[in-house]
């Protein structure tokens, strides 16, 4: 039978993981009073309220979970997601670029995103080439 900790683990396991993407830095990590108990440090208030947007998700009332995140700035703000796209049957890079940006003369963006998949205008895209799209 698996342990009260290890349970909590896995069920907050969704925050536990957008916690580690997000570079916050964690002190603890425990049971107390059969709970499970976090304690850190978050790099920005957007990340903190990003991190209680997502155990509100797993747990409404998260009456089994006592989370105690600050806020410091000095800490290294995660990369930015890359967004990508996977090229389907009849697409260009104009219509690519039309879909993203609103504006189908925009793919030169996208051209410079992918140096070792696309050299110019010309590159020709294959279904399920998976192109980076820069914002």
């Amino acid at each position: 039978m698996m342990d009260r900790l290890e349970e909590l683990k896995q069920k907050y396991q969704r925050v536990l993981d957008l916690i580690k993407a997000q570079g916050v830095v964690l002190a603890h990590l425990h049971l107390e009073k059969d709970k499970l108990f976090l304690k850190g440090r978050a790099p920005s208030a957007a990340i903190k309220n990003r991190i209680w947007d997502e155990i509100k998700q797993v747990d409404p009332t998260y009456s089994d979970l006592t989370c105690d995140l600050t806020v410091d700035e000095t800490l290294p703000q995660p990369p930015p997601p890359v967004r990508t796209y996977t090229v389907v049957k009849g697409d260009s890079l104009w219509k690519i670029a039309n879909h993203f940006y609103g504006n189908g003369a925009q793919y030169p963006k996208i051209i410079a995103a992918n140096p070792g998949k696309l050299k110019d205008e010309k590159s020709v895209i294959h279904p399920g080439d998976v192109l980076v799209i820069p914002d």
